[in-house]
């Protein structure tokens, strides 16, 4: 019997991201528990929303280091979603995971940017402002979803097909969760600024998903 060589796939560079956006809950979870122990129910009971949907909301600490944690494990599930789904051959390319990455980053920023003066322009900012913390705190919480996706893609030897599609699964249910309270409780706002709501679920919503659909295509 003939030995034979096998090279595992080198797992150092996703095991120190994996464990390093790690770093960035247990920071938050030690400088905010209280308000961690609320978030981690976020989808259960919204309390958290209605506790901390407050002055600087998205820019406190705790959302930040959340979002760092999401955009982070969001990118690496991206990553894994094209090894094992797409094959589009781009998944052995060193520079695929930071052009995803950066790509996420850039398209968070200026899509918050963008809503933000939209709302300046129509004098609501601060009700804006909420709608976003709300809609990116069900989005971070996603993160979390991601990061145990990755756990499981990266070292468990199970069908990636099936634990990608509940993640995806999941994540949207976490999701409409989120957009059905924003609907609900700003009806009124929506009601008064229904040609505005139409342009923006179009253009920065919308959109966006049917472009990022193109492109994995």
């Amino acid at each position: 019997m003939n030995p034979i060589l096998r090279t595992p796939e080198s797992l150092d560079w996703i095991t120190l991201l994996i464990f390093g956006s790690l770093i960035f809950v247990i920071i938050a979870k030690s400088l905010y528990y209280v308000r961690f122990l609320n978030f981690m129910v976020l989808p259960f009971n919204n309390k958290y929303i209605f506790m901390y949907n407050k002055k600087e909301r998205l820019v406190h600490r705790f959302h930040v280091l959340f979002t760092i944690f999401q955009v982070i494990n969001t990118a690496l599930f991206l990553f894994f979603v094209n090894k094992h789904l797409l094959a589009s051959g781009a998944g052995d390319s060193p520079y695929l995971f930071p052009l995803v990455l950066i790509g996420i980053f850039l398209f968070l920023l200026i899509k918050t940017v963008l809503q933000l003066a939209n709302g300046s322009i129509f004098g609501s900012q601060s009700t804006i402002s909420e709608i976003i913390f709300k809609k990116t705190s069900y989005l971070n919480y996603g993160g979390i979803l991601f990061f145990m996706a990755n756990l499981l893609l990266a070292y468990v030897t199970i069908s990636p097909t099936v634990v990608i599609f509940i993640t995806i699964f999941l994540f949207l249910g976490i999701n409409i969760i989120g957009w059905v309270l924003v609907l609900k409780n700003y009806q009124n706002f929506i009601a008064n600024y229904f040609f505005y709501f139409i342009l923006y679920l179009c253009t920065l919503e919308i959109a966006p998903l049917v472009i990022i659909g193109s492109l994995l295509k």
